[in-house]
């Protein structure tokens, strides 16, 4: 075929997708606007799958099965009064793809309801009769109805304080606004990491009056402080903060102390209010005011007690560090040190290491230590998934890497429901193992206890119930393959001596070193002690996998009215603050009441 044949077969395809998708959008809205039951289902196959956000239910829900999707469609839309379903002329046209298995054409889609804008991504594929019907649809609130955020043309002309001659500057504003002298901020967040700053930055652009409390000196702290040698796992075009994209000249794994700083640049740029070195202290609800009493204190010590409608968690999926009980680790004469505060081997050049735990951080760490002179050791307490960070780790990245602007791809990754998750991680985890099999079978020759799961939904699925059991190889597999960095295992410990581990035939591993990479307790306990017991049982689990799939109390309201908890990756950061802040916005609208 010759450039002109090509280029034609490609353009009469674009045609005829996007032709089949107006078709199908139009009979959809068609059958919405009745509502008929009866003929949405037609529109749907049998197996299908939706995820609504905020759209239609005003939750995170998702819906299995042609009929349920069409009942609930029909149900909602008295309320919603969607309309308008049409493919929008700024978002990638509808073309051919194969996702979890399914070739079909994929579209981007818009609409409106009663409360605002909306998006969503639509797949088609052929049923057995032939007939064109979508097997997967999403529904994503976008905007609000006359709360838009700030961008482009509808920015902020800056009236209050431009040529603003004998007054008030920009940066006299920020000083007042920062300082919350006489005003009480509407939303409380706590951490000024990924999860924190994403979401003031969508806040601020809702127009909600946000503070948000780092117990760090600086911000980015959180980043900086960890171990010397992180660089994220991940690759930079998934990575992003809402609407400031990093430089195109930056590398593909970004060092933490680089992402550090663009923390702290990224919250000036954004106008958010931050106080820096204040930790959030304690917390209640007032049942008669609708607020919450929260207590901070500053770094001079002093506190102040604030008055919140909306109390933020934005401290990460883990918590405080868990340290187990590791029988004769008091009589140990050595260091010891948890991975949280672990930063560099360069200490302890020509000396002996233990480093218990076997995920990202162990790993890293004991690589660390290798690399500067120490004689390192892992101690594995269970089975741990291996992968490699390429090509294993960028199978998820996939979305972000396939040409399409950064909205479309968070368009796309949202509309993942429970079921359609699982089965692309299980799909994902048999391609790794074929990537990484000559490593994993390494491993499994020492010794070392390797798995993909209870089900073999591989790693990301154990982060999303667990928040942690795997590795994201980075060089740590092959030395202890080579036995340049040792393995031991736990139930090999009788206790812990002076000189180092007692194994349980009498011998004793020497070390001058352990490094606790533990993990942390999960985010339950950073509630029962800032909030107490009570609140943890009125609210049920904290992340992990709920009843219905989705992540538990995440990115939507909890039982506890204003109470919030987001966490996660920087691109689940950037994604799911949208929707938090939607929520927030549209209750203190009155548009959206608690649970």
């Amino acid at each position: 075929m010759n450039a002109y044949d090509r280029a034609l077969a490609e353009f009469q395809t674009a045609q005829h997708n996007r032709r089949t998708a107006e078709e199908w959008l139009a009979a959809f809205e068609a059958a919405l606007a009745t509502p008929d039951q009866a003929r949405l289902a037609a529109l749907f196959h049998a197996d299908s799958h939706w995820r609504d956000i905020l759209a239609f239910t005003w939750h995170l829900t998702p819906t299995a099965s042609g009929d349920a999707i069409a009942a609930r469609f029909a149900r909602e839309q008295a309320r919603v009064g969607a309309h308008g379903f049409h493919l929008p002329p700024n978002r990638r046209p509808p073309r051919d793809v194969t996702r979890y298995g399914i070739a079909s054409i994929e579209a981007i889609f818009a609409f409106k309801t009663t409360d605002g804008r909306g998006a969503g991504a639509l797949r088609i594929a052929p049923d057995t009769d032939g007939t064109m019907k979508a097997w997967h649809i999403s529904t994503v609130l976008e905007a609000l109805d006359r709360h838009e955020e700030k961008l482009g043309a509808n920015r902020p002309t800056g009236a209050a304080y431009s040529r603003n001659f004998g007054g008030d500057n920009w940066a006299d504003v920020r000083r007042k606004a920062v300082a919350y002298e006489g005003r009480e901020p509407t939303v409380l967040v706590i951490g000024a990491a990924q999860a924190g700053l994403s979401t003031a930055a969508r806040l601020n652009q809702q127009g909600i009056d946000t503070l948000v409390v780092e117990k760090w000196p600086r911000i980015g702290d959180s980043w900086r402080k960890r171990y010397h040698s992180l660089a994220l796992h991940n690759a930079v075009q998934q990575n992003h903060l809402p609407y400031m994209e990093f430089p195109p000249t930056w590398p593909k794994y970004i060092p933490k102390d680089m992402l550090g700083n663009w923390f702290e640049f990224y919250a000036d740029a954004m106008e958010i209010n931050c106080w820096t070195d204040t930790e959030f202290v304690a917390g209640s609800w007032d049942a008669s005011a609708k607020c919450w009493s929260a207590v901070v204190r500053r770094g001079d010590g002093t506190e102040r007690t604030l008055r919140p409608h909306h109390l933020v968690f934005a401290n990460g999926v883990s918590s405080y560090p868990m340290v187990p009980d590791l029988p004769g680790i008091e009589n140990f004469g050595g260091d010891v040190v948890h991975s949280e505060g672990f930063d560099s081997g360069t200490a302890w050049k020509g000396k002996r290491a233990f480093v218990i735990g076997t995920g990202s951080s162990a790993n890293d760490i004991a690589l660390d230590l290798y690399s500067n002179g120490v004689q390192t050791t892992l101690i594995q307490r269970g089975p741990t998934t291996v992968i490699s960070i390429d090509p294993s780790a960028r199978l998820g990245e996939l979305p972000w890497s396939e040409g399409s602007s950064l909205e479309d791809a968070d368009i796309v990754v949202a509309a993942a429901t429970p079921p359609l998750t699982v089965k692309a991680l299980t799909a994902n985890a048999k391609r790794m193992y074929e990537f990484d099999k000559e490593m994993i079978d390494g491993l499994v020759s020492i010794g070392f206890k390797h798995d993909y799961g209870a089900d073999e939904t591989g790693h990301l699925m154990k982060y999303f119930r667990r928040g942690g059991g795997y590795n994201l190889d980075t060089g740590s597999s092959a030395l202890m393959i080579k036995s340049e960095i040792g393995l031991l295992h736990n139930e090999k410990i009788a206790r812990f001596t002076a000189e180092g581990a007692q194994l349980d035939d009498g011998s004793v591993v020497p070390a001058d070193l352990i490094v606790l990479a533990t993990g942390y307790f999960p985010q339950a306990e950073l509630v029962r002690r800032a909030l107490g017991q009570e609140m943890v049982d009125r609210i049920g689990p904290v992340w992990g996998i709920g009843p219905d799939g989705e992540l538990s109390n995440m990115y939507k309201r909890t039982p506890q009215q204003g109470l919030w908890f987001i966490a996660g990756g920087l691109a689940q950061c950037r994604i799911n603050s949208k929707y938090l802040a939607l929520q927030i916005a549209a209750m203190e609208l009155g548009k959206l009441g608690p649970l």
